[in-house]
């Protein structure tokens, strides 16, 4: 489980282990996050999501990879950002932005 979770977060620019997906987040924390990332400019189509709802080895496994225990997780070129509430606030100091455009 630990490589296939691997695998997805080195072969997405932009992933977002959430519940739900872009068009339908399950929990307003995963919402909260893809709001985050379109008011960073980042076309919904191009974020990759992982709906853990779907896959409870996934949504267990995710927590062990990155060492956190909420979803959603967000990763950007392979390298984990954190959950909503830190998106939140890299969002407002225009730290995020500058991690996506980098």
């Amino acid at each position: 489980m630990q490589q296939r979770i691997d695998e997805l977060v080195k072969g997405n620019e932009v992933l977002l282990f959430m519940k739900g997906n872009a068009s339908f987040p399950m929990c307003g924390f995963s919402g909260r996050a893809i709001q985050v990332l379109k008011a960073c400019g980042v076309d919904a189509k191009s974020i990759a999501t992982v709906n853990v709802l779907d896959d409870a080895e996934i949504r267990q496994g995710i927590k062990e990879y990155s060492n956190w225990p909420t979803i959603p997780q967000l990763y950007i070129k392979g390298e984990f950002i954190g959950g909503s509430d830190i998106m939140m606030e890299m969002y407002e100091s225009g730290e995020l932005q500058k991690v996506i455009s980098g």
